[in-house]
C-alpha cells in the first residue's frame, strides 16, 4: 500500500495505491490519523483511484478517518472509488456516513 498526499486551501487529498487488506489497514489508520492531526483539514479527500483491491478492513479505515476528521472540525469524502471498493462501502452503509464518489 502506497500513500501520497497534498494540501491545498484547507483540503487534504490522500491518494492510495495497491491493496487495502487487514495488515495495510492497521498502518493506514495510524498514518491518516497523524495527517489529520498535523494538518487539521476542513476537508479530507480520500482518493481510491489507485486501489487494486479492498476488503472489509477498508470500512474501518473510512469510519475511523471520518471520526478523526469530525473530531478536528473537518469532514471526509471518498473520491474516485473503484467499483469493487464502492460495493464494499455501500453494502456496509458507509455512504450514509461520508460522501462516496
Amino acid at each position: 500500500m502506497d500513500m501520497r498526499y497534498q494540501t491545498r486551501e484547507g483540503t487534504l487529498r490522500v491518494w492510495l495505491e495497491g491493496e487495502l487488506g487487514h495488515h495495510e489497514a492497521i498502518r493506514l489508520m495510524a498514518r491518516l490519523s497523524a495527517l489529520v492531526e498535523d494538518h487539521l483539514p476542513s476537508r479530507l479527500e480520500l482518493d481510491l483511484s489507485g486501489l487494486e483491491f479492498m476488503d472489509s478492513s477498508g470500512i474501518a479505515v473510512v469510519v475511523q478517518t471520518a471520526r478523526r476528521c469530525a473530531d478536528c472540525g473537518g469532514s471526509l469524502a471518498v473520491v474516485n472509488t473503484p467499483p469493487q471498493a464502492k460495493k464494499v462501502l455501500v453494502t456496509a452503509g458507509i455512504h450514509r456516513l461520508v460522501d462516496i464518489g
